[in-house]
Protein backbone atom coordinates (compact mmCIF):
# COMPACT_ATOMS: atom_id res chain seq x y z
CA UNK A 1 0.00 0.00 0.00
CA UNK A 2 2.88 2.33 0.85
CA UNK A 3 4.44 1.74 -2.61
CA UNK A 4 1.18 2.70 -4.32
CA UNK A 5 0.97 5.87 -2.19
CA UNK A 6 4.52 6.87 -3.12
CA UNK A 7 3.76 6.38 -6.81
CA UNK A 8 0.68 8.58 -6.53
CA UNK A 9 2.77 11.28 -4.84
CA UNK A 10 5.17 11.23 -7.78
CA UNK A 11 2.43 11.65 -10.41
CA UNK A 12 2.40 15.52 -10.44
CA UNK A 13 6.17 15.55 -10.91
CA UNK A 14 5.99 13.00 -13.72
CA UNK A 15 3.24 14.98 -15.45
CA UNK A 16 5.27 18.19 -15.22
CA UNK A 17 8.35 16.40 -16.55
CA UNK A 18 6.35 15.02 -19.48
CA UNK A 19 4.90 18.44 -20.33
CA UNK A 20 8.32 20.11 -20.12
CA UNK A 21 9.84 17.47 -22.40
CA UNK A 22 7.00 17.91 -24.86
CA UNK A 23 7.46 21.69 -24.88
CA UNK A 24 11.20 21.43 -25.50
CA UNK A 25 10.77 18.89 -28.30
CA UNK A 26 8.19 21.11 -30.01
CA UNK A 27 10.59 24.05 -29.75
CA UNK A 28 12.96 22.32 -32.16
CA UNK A 29 10.31 22.55 -34.90
CA UNK A 30 9.97 26.34 -34.68
CA UNK A 31 11.24 27.87 -37.93
CA UNK A 32 12.78 31.25 -38.61
CA UNK A 33 12.20 32.43 -42.16
CA UNK A 34 13.82 35.19 -44.16
CA UNK A 35 12.96 36.35 -47.65
CA UNK A 36 16.21 36.74 -49.59
CA UNK A 37 14.81 37.57 -53.04
CA UNK A 38 11.60 39.09 -54.38
CA UNK A 39 10.98 40.43 -57.87
CA UNK A 40 7.78 41.36 -59.70
CA UNK A 41 9.87 42.82 -62.57
CA UNK A 42 7.90 46.07 -62.71
CA UNK A 43 11.14 48.02 -62.11
CA UNK A 44 12.94 46.14 -64.89
CA UNK A 45 15.47 44.62 -62.46
CA UNK A 46 17.32 41.71 -64.10
CA UNK A 47 20.33 41.66 -61.77
CA UNK A 48 21.87 38.19 -61.31
CA UNK A 49 19.59 36.72 -64.00
CA UNK A 50 21.36 34.98 -66.87
CA UNK A 51 19.19 34.94 -69.97
CA UNK A 52 16.83 37.52 -68.52
CA UNK A 53 14.41 39.37 -70.79
CA UNK A 54 11.21 41.26 -70.09
CA UNK A 55 7.93 41.64 -71.88
CA UNK A 56 4.46 42.85 -70.99
CA UNK A 57 1.65 40.35 -70.60
CA UNK A 58 -1.85 41.14 -69.37
CA UNK A 59 -0.74 44.69 -68.43
CA UNK A 60 2.13 43.55 -66.20
CA UNK A 61 5.83 42.93 -66.78
CA UNK A 62 6.96 39.31 -66.79
CA UNK A 63 10.26 37.47 -67.19
CA UNK A 64 10.08 36.05 -70.70
CA UNK A 65 8.57 35.12 -73.02
CA UNK A 66 10.68 32.04 -73.77
CA UNK A 67 10.27 29.13 -76.15
CA UNK A 68 13.04 26.53 -75.91
CA UNK A 69 15.66 27.67 -73.37
CA UNK A 70 15.09 29.90 -70.38
CA UNK A 71 16.91 31.65 -67.54
CA UNK A 72 18.93 31.10 -64.38
CA UNK A 73 18.82 33.30 -61.28
CA UNK A 74 21.65 33.27 -58.73
CA UNK A 75 21.20 34.65 -55.21
CA UNK A 76 24.45 34.94 -53.17
CA UNK A 77 25.27 35.66 -49.52
CA UNK A 78 22.51 33.60 -47.97
CA UNK A 79 22.27 33.51 -44.17
CA UNK A 80 22.58 30.20 -42.33
CA UNK A 81 19.62 27.95 -43.09
CA UNK A 82 18.39 24.38 -43.51
CA UNK A 83 15.69 24.70 -46.18
CA UNK A 84 14.98 26.95 -49.12
CA UNK A 85 11.59 27.76 -50.64
CA UNK A 86 11.08 29.01 -54.19
CA UNK A 87 7.73 30.33 -55.43
CA UNK A 88 6.56 32.11 -58.57
CA UNK A 89 3.79 32.42 -61.14
CA UNK A 90 4.29 30.35 -64.29
CA UNK A 91 2.38 31.35 -67.42
CA UNK A 92 1.91 28.76 -70.17
CA UNK A 93 1.07 30.64 -73.36
CA UNK A 94 -0.72 29.40 -76.46
CA UNK A 95 -0.52 25.92 -78.05
CA UNK A 96 1.39 23.56 -75.73
CA UNK A 97 0.68 19.88 -76.50
CA UNK A 98 1.81 18.27 -73.25
CA UNK A 99 2.79 14.59 -73.48
CA UNK A 100 1.52 14.32 -77.04
CA UNK A 101 3.95 13.37 -79.80
CA UNK A 102 2.57 14.19 -83.24
CA UNK A 103 4.77 12.36 -85.71
CA UNK A 104 8.04 14.34 -85.72
CA UNK A 105 6.77 17.93 -85.65
CA UNK A 106 5.08 18.48 -82.29
CA UNK A 107 5.54 17.54 -78.64
CA UNK A 108 6.28 16.56 -76.03
CA UNK A 109 6.42 20.08 -74.60
CA UNK A 110 8.82 19.86 -71.65
CA UNK A 111 9.45 22.32 -68.82
CA UNK A 112 12.04 21.92 -66.05
CA UNK A 113 12.83 23.73 -62.80
CA UNK A 114 16.18 23.05 -61.14
CA UNK A 115 17.79 24.29 -57.93
CA UNK A 116 21.59 24.19 -57.91
CA UNK A 117 21.49 21.87 -60.92
CA UNK A 118 19.09 19.36 -59.36
CA UNK A 119 15.79 19.02 -61.28
CA UNK A 120 12.82 19.18 -58.91
CA UNK A 121 10.20 19.63 -61.62
CA UNK A 122 10.54 17.91 -64.99
CA UNK A 123 7.14 17.90 -66.59
CA UNK A 124 4.88 18.75 -69.53
CA UNK A 125 1.97 21.16 -69.92
CA UNK A 126 -0.99 20.97 -72.26
CA UNK A 127 -2.86 24.17 -72.99
CA UNK A 128 -5.68 22.59 -74.99
CA UNK A 129 -9.38 22.91 -74.29
CA UNK A 130 -11.16 19.58 -73.97
CA UNK A 131 -14.06 19.65 -76.42
CA UNK A 132 -16.46 16.71 -76.43
CA UNK A 133 -15.56 14.28 -79.21
CA UNK A 134 -12.06 15.73 -79.69
CA UNK A 135 -8.71 14.34 -78.52
CA UNK A 136 -7.29 16.19 -75.50
CA UNK A 137 -3.48 16.08 -75.39
CA UNK A 138 -2.66 15.08 -71.77
CA UNK A 139 -0.03 16.67 -69.57
CA UNK A 140 2.20 15.27 -66.83
CA UNK A 141 1.93 18.23 -64.41
CA UNK A 142 1.56 18.25 -61.42
CA UNK A 143 3.56 15.01 -61.72
CA UNK A 144 6.85 14.51 -63.50
CA UNK A 145 7.08 13.29 -67.08
CA UNK A 146 6.06 10.51 -67.93
CA UNK A 147 4.52 9.47 -64.62
CA UNK A 148 0.98 10.63 -65.39
CA UNK A 149 -1.47 11.45 -68.15
CA UNK A 150 -3.49 14.25 -66.61
CA UNK A 151 -6.11 16.39 -68.29
CA UNK A 152 -4.94 19.68 -69.83
CA UNK A 153 -4.54 22.49 -67.27
CA UNK A 154 -4.63 20.13 -64.27
CA UNK A 155 -3.41 21.98 -61.17
CA UNK A 156 -3.86 25.41 -62.75
CA UNK A 157 -4.45 28.51 -60.65
CA UNK A 158 -6.18 30.42 -63.44
CA UNK A 159 -7.35 29.39 -66.91
CA UNK A 160 -9.09 32.56 -68.10
CA UNK A 161 -6.20 34.62 -69.44
CA UNK A 162 -5.71 35.67 -73.08
CA UNK A 163 -3.07 34.04 -75.22
CA UNK A 164 0.19 35.87 -75.84
CA UNK A 165 0.38 35.48 -79.63
CA UNK A 166 -1.06 32.53 -81.55
CA UNK A 167 -4.10 32.44 -79.25
CA UNK A 168 -4.17 36.17 -78.45
CA UNK A 169 -7.85 36.34 -79.38
CA UNK A 170 -8.75 33.47 -77.06
CA UNK A 171 -9.86 34.31 -73.49
CA UNK A 172 -8.36 30.96 -72.41
CA UNK A 173 -5.10 31.11 -74.36
CA UNK A 174 -2.83 31.33 -71.29
CA UNK A 175 -2.84 29.19 -68.16
CA UNK A 176 -1.38 30.38 -64.85
CA UNK A 177 0.22 27.98 -62.36
CA UNK A 178 1.45 28.72 -58.84
CA UNK A 179 4.80 26.99 -58.43
CA UNK A 180 6.01 26.41 -54.85
CA UNK A 181 8.93 24.13 -54.02
CA UNK A 182 10.68 23.69 -50.66
CA UNK A 183 13.89 21.63 -50.52
CA UNK A 184 16.78 20.91 -48.18
CA UNK A 185 19.53 23.49 -48.70
CA UNK A 186 22.35 24.94 -46.62
CA UNK A 187 24.74 26.57 -49.11
CA UNK A 188 25.63 30.25 -49.14
CA UNK A 189 24.45 30.65 -52.75
CA UNK A 190 21.45 29.29 -54.63
CA UNK A 191 20.80 29.11 -58.36
CA UNK A 192 17.28 28.71 -59.71
CA UNK A 193 17.07 27.59 -63.33
CA UNK A 194 13.94 27.28 -65.47
CA UNK A 195 14.18 25.79 -68.95
CA UNK A 196 11.85 24.44 -71.61
CA UNK A 197 12.20 22.24 -74.65
CA UNK A 198 9.25 22.90 -76.94
CA UNK A 199 8.88 21.01 -80.20
CA UNK A 200 6.83 22.51 -83.03
CA UNK A 201 8.65 22.27 -86.36
CA UNK A 202 5.73 22.95 -88.71
CA UNK A 203 5.33 26.67 -87.89
CA UNK A 204 7.36 29.68 -88.99
CA UNK A 205 7.31 31.49 -85.62
CA UNK A 206 7.81 29.07 -82.74
CA UNK A 207 7.74 31.81 -80.08
CA UNK A 208 4.32 32.91 -81.28
CA UNK A 209 3.06 29.33 -81.41
CA UNK A 210 3.97 28.40 -77.83
CA UNK A 211 5.90 30.16 -75.07
CA UNK A 212 6.12 30.66 -71.32
CA UNK A 213 6.96 33.35 -68.79
CA UNK A 214 7.23 33.79 -65.03
CA UNK A 215 6.41 36.54 -62.55
CA UNK A 216 6.56 37.31 -58.84
CA UNK A 217 9.62 35.21 -57.99
CA UNK A 218 10.21 34.86 -54.25
CA UNK A 219 12.96 32.92 -52.48
CA UNK A 220 13.14 32.47 -48.73
CA UNK A 221 15.49 30.55 -46.46
CA UNK A 222 14.28 28.61 -43.43
CA UNK A 223 16.32 27.77 -40.34
CA UNK A 224 15.12 24.88 -38.18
Amino acid sequence: MKKIYNRIKKLPFLILFFLASLFLSCGKDVKSEKEVYSNDFESGDLKNIDGGLLTTFNKTKVLGRYNTGGFSLTVPNLPKHDLIEVSFDLYIHDTWEGNSIQESFAGPDMWTMSIDGNPYINTTFSNSDCIAGNFCPPQSYPDNYLNSYNNPKTGAFRTTLPGACALASSPKGTTQYKIVKQVAHSGSTVTLQCLAKLIQTNVSDVLCDESWSVDNIKIKVIAL
